[in-house]
C-alpha cells in the first residue's frame, strides 16, 4: 500500500533529501555524548551497579522519535505531490457517416474471415483514430437503415458495428442508392465544414421491388448537400470475367466464392462527381490501407493541450513529525526527566 503511494508520488524539492546526511552525523554525535555521561570508575565487578528497569531501557526513545520526526520534516520539505495529467482534444471535426453493405454476400470467406467481419474491424479502427470528429453509421442490403446518427459516442457507435450482421433485420438486395441517400439525409443539417461519406459494398445494384430512390438520384442528392463521397469495392473476385479469384484460407486449404460482381462503374462515377475516390479492396490488409489513405485526406484540425495538476502531501508529514517531537518533549520533561 505504501509502495503504490509513493509510486504515484513527485516531489517538487528532491534536492533538499541531501539532508538525509545530517542524520548519521546527528546519531554519532548522540552515541558520542551518550558514552561521556556514563561514569567510570575501576571495580572487581559490576553486577551490583546492573540496573534493569523500562525507563533504562527506553531511554534512548525520545531520541529516536527525534530522529523519525526529523526525517518526516525532510520529506514534507520536499513537497511531497500528486501529480494529475488530463488531455483535453479540442478542434474543427468532419461529419462522416460509415456506410456499409450487410447483404448476404458479405458473409463471403475470400477475405478473411469474411467480408463483413473485416470490415466491421477496420471500421472500428477508424473510428478510435478520429478523436473530434462526429461518425454516424448507415447499412443497407434491401433497404437502407440508420445504425446510429452521427455522435460523438465512440463507445457506443463501436459497439453497433461490432454488432453487425449480414442480412440482420433487412431484406435481401443490394440497394447502393438508398444506403447513399439515407446517409445523406444524416448529414443534412451537419454544420460542419466537411461532410464525408465511406461507402462500402461488396455488389452492385440490386434492389427488391420496394426501391425508392436509384443510384443517380442519391448521387444528385450528394451533390446538391456538397457531401463527399469516398467508394470503396469490397471483393477478391476478379470484376472482368466469371473467373472468381481463389482464396487461401488460414488453415492450408482454398476456396473458390460465388459469383458476385461489382459495378466499379457506378462506385467510381459517384466518388468523382462529389470530390472523392473510389478504392478497390482485395484483402483486409488493403483494406486497411484504404481506410488510411481516407484518414490523411480527410485530417480533422485536432489540438491537445495537456494540464498537469498538483495535490500537495506534504501535510501528513508535517503533522507526524510535530507530534512526534511533542511526544519527545513531554518523555524528556515528564518521565525521562533529569536532575542536576
Amino acid at each position: 500500500m505504501l509502495y503504490d503511494w509513493f509510486r504515484n508520488i513527485d516531489f517538487a524539492w528532491p534536492w533538499l533529501f541531501g539532508l538525509f546526511a545530517l542524520l548519521p552525523v546527528l546519531i554519532w554525535q548522540y552515541a558520542k555524548n551518550n558514552n561521556k555521561r556514563q561514569a567510570t570508575i575501576k571495580v572487581s565487578t559490576v553486577h551490583s551497579f546492573t540496573v534493569s528497569s523500562w525507563k533504562s531501557r527506553l531511554r534512548h526513545l525520545p531520541f529516536i522519535l527525534r530522529i523519525i520526526a526529523l526525517s518526516c520534516l525532510i520529506v514534507a520539505l520536499a513537497r511531497p505531490q500528486k501529480r494529475n495529467d488530463d488531455q483535453l482534444t479540442q478542434g474543427e471535426g468532419i461529419d462522416i457517416v460509415l456506410t456499409m453493405d450487410v447483404s448476404g454476400s458479405m458473409g463471403s470467406r475470400d477475405i478473411l474471415p469474411s467480408r463483413l467481419e473485416a470490415a466491421k474491424e477496420v471500421a472500428e479502427e477508424f473510428v478510435r483514430s478520429r478523436p473530434v470528429d462526429r461518425i454516424g453509421l448507415v447499412i443497407f442490403s434491401g433497404e437502407s437503415f440508420t445504425q446510429s446518427p452521427i455522435t460523438t459516442d465512440r463507445n457506443t457507435l463501436l459497439q453497433q458495428i461490432n454488432l453487425l450482421e449480414s442480412r440482420r433485420f433487412l431484406i435481401d438486395g443490394t440497394v447502393i442508392g438508398e444506403g447513399l441517400a439515407t446517409a445523406v439525409d444524416r448529414l443534412r443539417d451537419s454544420k460542419a465544414k466537411s461532410k464525408v461519406i465511406i461507402l462500402l459494398t461488396d455488389g452492385k445494384e440490386d434492389p427488391p421491388e420496394t426501391r425508392l430512390i436509384d443510384p443517380l438520384t442519391a448521387l444528385d442528392i450528394a451533390k446538391s448537400q456538397n457531401v463527399k463521397v469516398y467508394t470503396i469495392g469490397m471483393s477478391a473476385m476478379d470484376t472482368n470475367n466469371s473467373a472468381a479469384i481463389v482464396k487461401e484460407n488460414v488453415k492450408g486449404g482454398s476456396a473458390r466464392v460465388s459469383s458476385n460482381f461489382l459495378d466499379e462503374e457506378l462506385l467510381r462515377k459517384i466518388a468523382t462527381e462529389t470530390g472523392g475516390q473510389y478504392f478497390r479492396a482485395i484483402d483486409k490488409e488493403s483494406l486497411n490501407n484504404i481506410y488510411k489513405q481516407i484518414d490523411k485526406l480527410e485530417k480533422s484540425k485536432v489540438e491537445v493541450t495537456a494540464f498537469k495538476r498538483y495535490q500537495e502531501r506534504f501535510f501528513p508529514f508535517m503533522l507526524a513529525a510535530l507530534t512526534l517531537l511533542t511526544i519527545e518533549l513531554l518523555l524528556r520533561l515528564l518521565i525521562f526527566r533529569k536532575f542536576p
